[in-house]
C-alpha cells in the first residue's frame, strides 16, 4: 500500500527509506543497476565531460570588519549588528555547476579539508617557525646610501632600522597569529658592490656578526650547474624539444663548451653569474627551437662545433659580447 508507514524502530525512526518502501522490486533492481552502470562510467571516466551541480563550501568573508557599537543603539539594532557577524563568519555553502571532473576535484578537497584539524596545523607551524625558522634577506646593500647619510628615508636606514628590532627578536604579527623571532636565524646578503658592510647602521652589523665573502662562479662550477641538478637547464630544454618530437642530445665537450663561454664572457663583461648560462643556452638552441615543429622526429647533437657555430664571434669580440646578456 502507498500510505502505509514505514516500518521504525520504535523510537519513531524509520529503518528504511519511506521511497524504498513504495518501489517495488523490478523498480528496485533496475534502480540498483542504474547505480552499478553509472558508477562503472565513473570508474572508466567516460562522465568527466557531463555537467552536474554541486554544493561548495564557501569560506567566510576575511575581510569582515569590526562591530561598529553606537551610543544609543536599540537592542534590536544591536541584535541585528551581531547577528550579521555571525552570518559572514559561518561557513557558507553555494551550488555551482561543473563537470565531473571537476566535482570530483572540488569534493576530494573538500574531503580532505575535514580532515585537518587547521588550529592545531597553525599552531604547529607557528612553532616550528619561531624555533627552527631560517629567513634569508637579499640585496640587504640596497638599504645603505652612497651619501652615508643616516635618517628616517623609508628606501634606505629606515629599513634597516625597521629590521632591526625583528632580527633582534619580537613577535611579529603575521595571517596566523604572532610569531616570536628570538629563535629564528636570520641570514643577510649583497653584492656590496657600491658600498660595504660597514656602511650598514652599527645596530644591525652588530647582529649578523659573521661575514662570509663568496668567489665568481668558473667554468666548473658553471658546468656543474648544467649537469648535476635534477631540474638542470640542459633537462628542461630536452624536455621541452621532446614535446615537439626533436631528440636533444648534449655531449659532455658541447657542455664544456657552453661552460666555458658562459665564464669567458662574465668576465668581460658584467658578471651575473649562472644566469649566464640561460642566455647562453637560449643562443645555442634559438634555431631549433623556432625550427621544432618542422624538424620532429630529428636527434640534435649538441658537441663544441655546434655551440661554436650558433655563438659564433660573439662570445669573443668585446662590444658583440654584450649581445649575450
Amino acid at each position: 500500500r502507498a500510505d502505509a508507514s514505514p516500518p521504525s524502530n520504535g523510537a519513531g525512526e524509520p529503518l528504511v527509506d519511506a521511497v524504498e518502501v513504495i518501489l517495488s522490486p523490478s523498480e528496485k533492481r533496475r534502480r540498483t543497476r542504474r547505480r552499478k552502470q553509472l558508477a562503472d562510467l565513473l570508474t572508466r571516466d567516460e562522465l568527466d565531460d557531463r555537467e552536474v551541480e554541486i554544493d561548495v563550501d564557501v569560506d567566510y568573508d576575511s575581510n569582515v570588519g569590526p562591530v561598529e557599537i553606537v551610543s544609543g543603539m536599540s537592542p534590536d539594532e544591536l541584535q541585528e549588528s551581531f547577528r550579521e557577524l555571525f552570518e559572514a563568519l559561518q561557513p557558507r555553502r553555494q551550488q555551482r555547476r561543473v563537470s565531473v571532473r571537476e566535482a570530483r576535484r572540488i569534493l576530494t578537497q573538500q574531503e580532505a579539508n575535514r580532515l585537518v584539524d587547521y588550529d592545531s596545523l597553525v599552531e604547529t607551524a607557528i612553532k616550528r617557525a619561531e624555533e627552527t625558522g631560517v629567513v634569508f634577506i637579499d640585496e640587504i646593500d640596497k638599504t645603505i646610501h652612497n651619501s652615508g647619510d643616516y635618517g628616517p628615508d623609508v628606501s634606505g636606514e629606515g629599513v634597516q632600522r625597521d629590521l632591526l628590532p625583528i632580527v633582534e627578536g619580537s613577535v611579529v604579527m603575521s595571517r596566523y597569529g604572532p610569531v616570536r623571532t628570538d629563535h629564528v636565524l636570520f641570514i643577510a646578503a649583497g653584492s656590496f658592490s657600491s658600498s660595504r658592510p660597514s656602511d650598514l647602521i652599527p645596530e644591525l652589523q652588530g647582529r649578523f656578526p659573521l661575514r662570509v665573502e663568496l668567489d665568481s662562479l668558473d667554468e666548473d662550477d658553471l658546468y656543474a650547474i648544467l649537469t648535476v641538478p635534477a631540474n638542470a637547464l640542459t633537462r628542461q630544454y630536452t624536455a621541452l624539444l621532446a614535446t615537439e618530437g626533436v631528440t636533444l642530445r648534449f655531449e659532455e665537450d658541447g657542455l664544456r663548451e657552453i661552460a666555458r663561454i658562459s665564464a669567458e664572457v662574465n668576465a668581460r663583461s658584467e658578471d651575473i653569474g649562472a644566469r649566464r648560462l640561460l642566455t647562453v643556452v637560449e643562443r645555442v638552441l634559438e634555431e631549433i627551437s623556432f625550427e621544432a615543429t618542422e624538424r620532429a622526429g630529428e636527434t640534435v647533437t649538441i658537441d663544441p662545433t655546434y655551440v661554436a657555430e650558433r655563438i659564433g664571434d660573439i662570445a669573443t669580440e668585446e662590444d658583440l659580447s654584450n649581445a649575450i646578456l
